[in-house]
């Protein structure tokens, strides 16, 4: 502690520790890459698919999709409304045909 204080630049042995640290780190990542990435983006990709269809049942009305009675939809208003802006910009942005299809090379 006192040698950080005078402005050394680390304590003995500070080096190999860092070093072990950024090499543990790399291979932490590596690990994930290659077994939970693409079980964490599916999973995110479902939330935003099932976030979807929620917002469309309660606030289908602002598009032209009527699903719910008005008496639930503004039962749900309050707890939607920050997301309302959001969930408007991103259902009807204009889309390539693309954009929904990944290339996934499953079994190659």
């Amino acid at each position: 502690m006192d040698r950080l204080m005078r402005g050394e630049s680390s304590p003995p042995g500070g080096g190999q520790k860092s070093s072990f640290a950024g090499l543990r780190a790399a291979l932490a990542e590596f690990a994930y890459g290659m077994t939970g990435y693409e079980f964490a983006r599916h999973a995110i990709e479902t939330r935003a698919a099932l976030e979807n269809l929620f917002m469309v049942v309660v606030v289908g009305d602002m598009v032209g999709l009527p699903v719910l009675p008005p008496y639930y939809s503004l039962r749900l208003l309050p707890f939607v409304t920050p997301e309302i802006t959001t969930w408007k910009r991103r259902v009807l942005r204009e889309r390539e045909f693309t954009d929904q299809h990944e290339h996934h090379l499953h079994g190659v």
